[in-house]
């Protein structure tokens, strides 16, 4: 009887659980694009940037060999990308602050469409001029190293911030190889505004992946990111926000 009734309660407990896990995510896309510091004055002052950290919740990205997801790795310097460019002056809108997706537990549509929608109204919502969204690589070959910078193809502006992102980070960073940012066919970067998807490391590479656990490590790629965002924004023809496109 003493074990059934155990048993009984740790169900119990593992129902309310996942039901406080549902309200949570429920609460957290309710909430909306609120920024979560308040900017100090800094050459960022006026300037309202998003930061997208890729995953998170059901999705989990690609897979370290040490079982470690990607989404982890993702939030983890996008809330220190936040930190810096506030600490810099600008206004930040977060797309997700925890472990959660941006999504119904059975929505009418595709989990991952349904995510993906609900980031680009937290984006554009809150009035962002410019995205950074945050995802670390995988490749077979485990050899393979480095920050890739990706942008859409059509948009001028979002390559120019890839480029000068890209170019910061092979400075701060001096990886193996040098790549060149490139051009890539995902939704987050389709939303009108100068996008770039930042893949920070290869989670495939031993030592790479080893460096993206240690705080001094996340701690330069937030910092080489943020450079090459104000570097970006510091350019005369972008002293004005530009003007979003039509999707």
């Amino acid at each position: 009887m003493e074990k059934r009734a155990r048993s009984r309660i740790h169900r119990s407990l593992a129902v309310l659980t996942a039901a406080f896990a549902l309200l949570a995510a429920a609460w957290a896309w309710e909430a909306g694009p609120q920024p979560t510091t308040a900017p100090a004055e800094g050459p960022l002052s006026g300037r309202v940037i998003a930061v997208d950290a890729g995953h998170g919740g059901y999705d989990g990205g690609a897979r370290a060999p040490n079982g470690r997801w990607e989404k982890a790795y993702n939030l983890d310097i996008a809330v220190r990308l936040r930190e810096y460019l506030v600490s810099l002056g600008a206004k930040v809108i977060m797309t997700r602050e925890g472990d959660y997706a941006l999504c119904d537990p059975n929505p009418p549509v595709r989990k991952k469409r349904q995510d993906m929608e609900r980031r680009a109204a937290r984006v554009l919502e809150g009035g962002a001029e410019l995205l950074v969204s945050i995802h670390m690589n995988e490749y077979r070959d485990s050899g393979q190293s480095g920050p890739q910078v990706f942008y859409r193809e059509d948009c001028p502006a979002g390559r120019e911030l890839a480029r000068t992102v890209q170019a910061q980070m092979i400075q701060a960073l001096s990886p193996a190889r040098a790549r060149e940012a490139l051009a890539g066919d995902f939704y987050i970067l389709s939303l009108g505004i100068p996008s770039a998807l930042v893949e920070c490391g290869f989670l495939s590479n031993p030592q790479e992946e080893a460096l993206l656990r240690t705080d001094a490590y996340c701690q330069r790629v937030a910092e080489a990111v943020g450079d090459g965002i104000a570097a970006y924004l510091a350019l005369p023809e972008r002293a004005q926000p530009a003007e979003r496109e039509a999707r």
